[in-house]
């Protein structure tokens, strides 16, 4: 799933280029260059992938996981699946490099129907749920250092939401160097948590043999709906393969050694949250991070780890709600029906009205966490469904086109085909079933308001546009 962290600029490079066409027309017509190196795409995916997912949803997995055995288990599954679905990706992306990433997958495999519904998706439901969860994120790592009271985490996130969605109304831009910059941050974040956890432990720290278990079986599909929550953004690499140099053979190789080295980095921040907390004392933690560096640092430790985060979960907003008004914008100049979403202000150099409506869509989504007292897990049951079956139907894509073209030469062949990408899809079906069955209300939400948009797909007027 679009990751909660990331900051997927690379995700709308063709929806920026339609936006820069459009205030700023060329007789030549620009096409995305080759320049990025194997460590660049690395850079990328881990900047995507490590992110504020790790300080909330590893408290989640703790609940259901049942024993410290099977939660740093399913943190290595985890790994593996996202490894599995990367070199299917890497097929994709060199055979098919385009900047549309999924969407292009989905409309050269099924038609324009089933890429109608993906734009839809990222209108209503991946994007701004993210959005919704970092902004709950942001809330509840702030409301340690002050608190509102029981709905602070929500005001918090509104509060965010507005002000972000302000600023880049009038045309602020996060440029390129502060925004790697908050990414190291947060990154270095972790590795401080990694760091204090192992090392500095004190001898009073609540860690006791009952600790370790919390006295139920795993509850596998609810685990890895959240441990998955925290892998997602590396398919992001794959809107990046047309700007890659040599990709046949570095854009599979910065997918898995990107996977390898965040697959390391979770396993070992998750055992120093356990080996300070306790099994127990994750599950019930709130802000799981903060209570770690409050135990081996004082409150002091919790402050400043808090700060930190607020900042990271600050910046991946940012960028989320930056480039996903792009994707909406373009999604607008190729629906007549989504027409209004499809203007450009000049003035300002930002597409107004995709900023509107996708503040709204994610403060009604932060209204609703906060209906369910539950903002975080809310937001990831919201999004999980939807994103796991366009993931699922981007699988079954790189069947659909191997058979559809047979004779197109492939840079890069997944190996084990087809075991590899049957697995891949075979658990991107679970995690969908796990999605709906093992979630509560946020994932009845988030299909209803897909449905909507097939509703819509019955009323809409064919595009205008050329297939990508």
């Amino acid at each position: 799933m679009p990751n909660s962290s990331s900051s997927a600029t690379a995700a709308v490079s063709s929806a920026s280029l339609d936006a820069a066409r459009a205030t700023n027309p060329s007789p030549s017509s620009a096409a995305p260059a080759p320049m990025l190196s194997m460590l660049d795409v690395m850079a990328l995916i881990v900047g995507i992938v490590i992110g504020a997912g790790i300080f909330s949803a590893p408290a989640m997995v703790a609940g259901a996981a049942g024993s410290v055995e099977a939660m740093l288990l399913a943190w290595v599954i985890g790994g593996l699946i996202s490894v599995a679905g990367a070199l299917c990706y890497a097929e994709l992306a060199t055979t098919y490099p385009n900047a549309g990433g999924d969407y292009h997958y989905l409309r050269m495999a099924f038609g324009e129907k089933v890429s109608f519904l993906f734009a839809w998706a990222r209108l209503t439901v991946i994007p701004t749920g993210s959005i919704a969860l970092l902004g709950y994120i942001f809330g509840d790592y702030s409301s340690q250092i002050y608190s509102f009271g029981p709905g602070s985490a929500a005001i918090y996130a509104m509060i965010m939401i507005v002000a972000l969605t302000a600023l880049n109304l009038i045309g602020l831009r996060s440029g390129k160097r502060v925004q790697n910059l908050l990414t190291l941050v947060e990154v270095a974040g972790v590795l401080f948590i990694i760091g204090a956890g192992l090392l500095l432990t004190p001898g009073t720290a609540p860690v006791t043999a009952a600790a370790t278990e919390t006295g139920s079986a795993p509850q596998w599909g609810l685990v890895l709906v959240f441990v998955m929550l925290t892998y997602g953004g590396w398919n992001e690499a794959a809107y990046v393969s047309a700007e890659t140099v040599g990709p046949k053979r570095n854009l599979p190789r910065a997918l898995f050694w990107s996977l390898a080295l965040i697959t390391v980095v979770y396993l070992l921040v998750n055992i120093a949250y356990v080996k300070v907390l306790g099994l127990a004392g994750m599950a019930g933690s709130k802000a799981v991070a903060a209570d770690v560096l409050h135990a081996v640092m004082g409150p002091t430790g919790a402050q400043i780890i808090s700060a930190l985060i607020a900042v990271s979960a600050i910046t991946s907003a940012n960028a989320t709600i930056l480039t996903a008004a792009r994707t909406t914008y373009a999604f607008g100049r190729d629906e007549p029906m989504f027409s209004f979403l499809g203007r450009w202000n000049a003035r300002h150099h930002a597409p107004t009205n995709a900023f509107l409506v996708q503040g709204a869509i994610a403060l009604a989504l932060v209204g609703m966490g906060a209906l369910t007292r539950s903002g975080f897990k809310t937001m990831v049951e919201y999004t999980a469904p939807v994103f796991w079956l366009f993931f699922l139907l981007t699988g079954i894509s790189l069947f659909v086109l191997r058979r559809r073209n047979a004779d197109k030469d492939r840079p890069f062949s997944v190996p084990l085909y087809p075991l590899t990408p049957l697995l891949f899809c075979a658990t991107s079906a679970w995690l969908l079933y796990s999605s709906v069955q093992y979630t509560g209300i946020g994932a009845l939400v988030g299909i209803a308001v897909l449905a909507i948009g097939a509703v819509l797909l019955c009323l809409r007027r064919p595009s205008t546009r050329p297939a990508p």
